[in-house]
């Protein structure tokens, strides 16, 4: 029977820590016959609205041009805005000849997935909050998202 080395408790904390600073769904790292692998449940983001707002044709407008540096702000503003949970590269479809999760006036439901953040070769599901109809859509495929940044807007 193989001896094993006692399970580094010190080297779990630190995977642990790296999976909840990174955004990361889970890691695992591998020596030898030894696998660790820390898996952390990734709960969907909601955002509440204190008050309706009346400026829905806001929402129609072409977003303007982004400068450098305006990605994170961009769909802030709007309170159906669904943030990234962490930082990574936003893809709005399974694979380049697929269709997209979703397209603006989807309807979707709580749970429903909206697109993928992939982070050091994870693939995260992206979750639609609640109930509602997709307004906008302020990532495009491929495009590298940062933690908060407004990913879509759901009425």
């Amino acid at each position: 029977m193989p001896k094993h080395d006692p399970i580094d408790s010190e080297l779990v904390r630190e995977l642990a820590n790296l999976v909840t600073e990174t955004g990361l769904s889970e890691i695992e790292v591998e020596k030898g016959d030894l696998r660790i692998r820390v898996v952390r449940r990734i709960e969907p983001v909601s955002v509440q609205v204190a008050a309706p707002v009346a400026a829905a044709p806001a929402v129609a407008a072409a977003p303007p041009a982004p400068g450098p540096g305006a990605a994170p702000e961009r769909g802030k503003a709007h309170p159906g805005a669904v943030p990234s949970p962490m930082v990574g590269t936003a893809y709005l479809r399974p694979s380049p000849e697929a269709k997209a999760f979703v397209e603006v006036g989807a309807r979707v439901e709580a749970g429903d997935k909206l697109l993928l953040i992939e982070a050091m070769k994870t693939f995260n599901e992206i979750v639609a909050p609640r109930a509602g109809t997709v307004a906008a859509i302020f990532v495009e495929d491929g495009q590298p998202v940062e933690y908060g940044e407004a990913l879509l807007a759901i009425d």
